[in-house]
């Protein structure tokens, strides 16, 4: 067990189990074993889409450029991350936005990150971008002012959640004990939630289903929304998930490319959700805004252009590029399961690609 492992389990031996959602946020925050805390985790473990072709971040920034085109050029746009990885698709963004010069040179560019050493990488990546940048820990509607154009890439399904397992005796909890062996050990709280505390739509549920729920992303997804309604903007969002209710388990653990045990090394993996799109356009409505989506990634790019931005590349990169828009929007790869969700206020056009 890694030595925040050990301290976990200290704690849960001090004060009894935890929710999975804590033992997330320890395993992947935690400053001194944390997995974001403490690697540039992104050159580790998993290839995230800006990583795959320069092609997806030229879009999106052309993309964000044109909803402010559409919004009538609001003054003093922000430009915004949630989760910036190593900077790569703000890199190949603003690189594009050369093409909207009366936008860019507008910009100010926030990175959301709470990791000090991606924020160290992104640094180093965004150093002769030529536009103003600024960090912050959080996203919150309080100390973001101004219209906002928002991209959360593989954002959501790294926040905390908490499972439900469908029993007997009711929806109950599943927390993170010690086991006999002193591992951690996964365990179903002894109480059965009160009734209308798992949505109706998962009344069908079978006994054993599992009922996943980020209510760290909920609040997150209706704070943009908050702030997009109060002084205009666009978030797009795109991540693997689902938008039907569902009664899978699909918190996972990756290590070195591969699958691992979520218990077993905690600060040693990346743990995340398939995130539920349902539940984020939901939030989003609940705090003002405009839904659209969500979109299968592969339509949405196929749509903003993505085929004729191949080509063009292609000329002297013909396999290269062609590889790269496969990966990106074949159903078997990227496809169909990551989606793209897009909040904007009431009654702005419809976004390109929805």
């Amino acid at each position: 067990m890694t030595p925040l492992g050990q301290r976990i389990a200290a704690l849960i031996a001090a004060q009894g189990p935890i929710s999975i959602a804590e033992f997330m946020t320890l395993a992947l925050h935690d400053r001194e074993g944390g997995y974001y805390a403490t690697r540039d985790t992104l050159s580790a473990d998993f290839v995230t889409a800006p990583e795959v072709s320069q092609m997806f971040g030229e879009l999106i920034g052309l993309w964000l450029a044109q909803a402010w085109h559409d919004q009538k050029k609001p003054k003093n746009p922000r430009l915004v991350e949630l989760g910036p990885g190593r900077g790569t698709l703000l890199r190949d963004a603003l690189r594009a936005l050369k093409l909207m010069p009366e936008f860019r040179n507008a910009l100010e560019v926030v990175l959301v990150e709470v990791s000090p050493a991606l924020s160290k990488v992104q640094a180093e990546t965004l150093a002769d971008c030529g536009v103003p940048l600024r960090w912050s820990e959080s996203f919150d509607a309080q100390s973001v002012k101004g219209p906002i154009f928002l991209i959360a890439n593989e954002f959501f399904d790294a926040l905390p959640l908490r499972q439900y397992v469908k029993t007997e005796r009711g929806w109950c909890e599943r927390m993170v004990t010690i086991g006999e062996n002193g591992a951690l050990a996964f365990a179903l709280a002894p109480d059965a939630l009160p009734a209308g505390l798992v949505p109706d739509n998962r009344d069908g549920a079978p006994e054993g289903g599992v009922y996943e729920r980020s209510v760290a992303g909920e609040a997150i997804s209706e704070q943009i929304a908050h702030v997009i309604a109060r002084d205009g903007g666009t978030a797009l969002i795109i991540d693997y998930g689902y938008d039907a209710p569902g009664f899978g388990e699909t918190l996972q653990a990756v290590a070195g490319h591969q699958f691992a045990d979520v218990l077993a090394d905690p600060g040693a993996s990346d743990l995340s959700a398939h995130v539920d799109f349902r539940a984020l356009a939901q939030a989003a409505r609940q705090g003002g805004g405009s839904v659209f989506g969500p979109v299968e990634q592969g339509a949405f790019l196929t749509s903003i252009g993505i085929v004729e931005r191949a080509e063009a590349l292609s000329r002297n990169h013909l396999e290269t590029m062609t590889a790269q828009l496969d990966r990106l929007i074949n159903a078997d790869q990227m496809g169909t399961l990551f989606k793209a969700l897009a909040i904007l206020p009431k009654g702005a056009p419809t976004p390109a690609g929805f």
